[in-house]
């Protein structure tokens, strides 16, 4: 009786399982990716997907099973009875959390850290920054994307590998973020553009030197799968590389006062020529 309970419970176990990954690396519910943080992330989420939905279908299938198993049925009038304590029980669900909780705490931990974090800067040592804390810097190639195979939720490279200190990859691009109620407001130092949208060129490296001038603000992408806090007295640096054309929604995620839902604007991603050309134009005379 006890081996077909273990053998029923293994098997139990192991079609969970199964139907977690199933469904948490098919089931897609985010945004196109736009950019190649979007991969690292988009692997988390699948690790975190999965996980969730494993707990999910556990949880329900042992509660409906119980409540069908144990109901009280007709005639009876006493209690069940009286259970005290099971000590491998207790083991097994204080321990599977407790692994789970570190495998995902040490995975998170690694992808911000491949993302950036909180790299903060001085602007007379901004280069010095740059190349200490760009985001993604081991994981994101300016010219080419290669994809490599690797273990689901594995820690380690990404498999969007980045390759900017190499001979012939592009240099970054540098833009000024200045967060304030209710805007976001671009400047590019090189250029001398002031802008109210973000301007990109596809495929090129993009850093971006971040600063609030009031209180905190949020810059977020969904697409690009990037969000940071921009918080008065601290700058920082986040970095990306843009990987498809096209105009993408950037919001304020951080409640900021009283017209917080209007403080949006656009990401806007040019083909190289076309980058270039919204250079030109609106580099102004003086700067040219």
């Amino acid at each position: 009786m006890r081996i077909r309970t273990a053998a029923t419970t293994g098997l139990a176990a192991a079609a969970l399982v199964v139907t977690g990954l199933v469904i948490g690396t098919q089931v897609n519910l985010l945004p196109e990716d736009a950019s190649t943080n979007a991969f690292a992330y988009d692997s988390l989420f699948q690790v975190l997907f999965s996980i969730g939905t494993m707990l999910f279908l556990g949880i329900l299938i042992v509660l409906v099973y119980s409540l069908v198993r144990f109901r009280r049925r007709p005639g009876e009038l006493a209690d069940g009875p009286p259970i005290e304590g099971n000590l491998p029980l207790e083991i097994v669900w204080t321990a599977i959390p407790a692994v789970v909780i570190l495998f995902v705490g040490i995975y998170s931990y690694d992808i911000y850290e491949r993302m950036g974090g909180m790299a903060s800067f001085d602007h007379g040592a901004m280069d010095h920054a740059a190349m200490e804390h760009g985001a993604m810097a081991d994981d994101v190639v300016a010219t080419d994307l290669v994809r490599r195979p690797r273990i689901w939720g594995g820690i380690g490279p990404a498999a969007v590998i980045n390759d900017a200190t190499q001979p012939g990859a592009s240099s970054p691009i540098t833009v000024d973020l200045a967060a304030m109620q209710f805007a976001f407001i671009f400047q590019y130092p090189e250029a001398g553009i002031t802008s109210g949208e973000l301007h990109v060129p596809l495929g090129q490296p993009v850093q971006l030197r971040m600063e609030a001038r009031d209180v905190i603000h949020a810059f977020w992408v969904p697409q690009f799968r990037l969000k940071q806090d921009v918080i008065p007295g601290q700058p920082t640096l986040l970095s990306f590389t843009a990987t498809r054309a096209g105009t993408y929604p950037l919001i304020c995620a951080e409640l900021c006062g009283p017209y917080h839902g209007g403080m949006r604007s656009n990401v806007v991603v040019h083909e190289p020529d076309d980058y270039m050309a919204w250079l030109a134009q609106n580099t102004p005379a003086a700067a040219t």
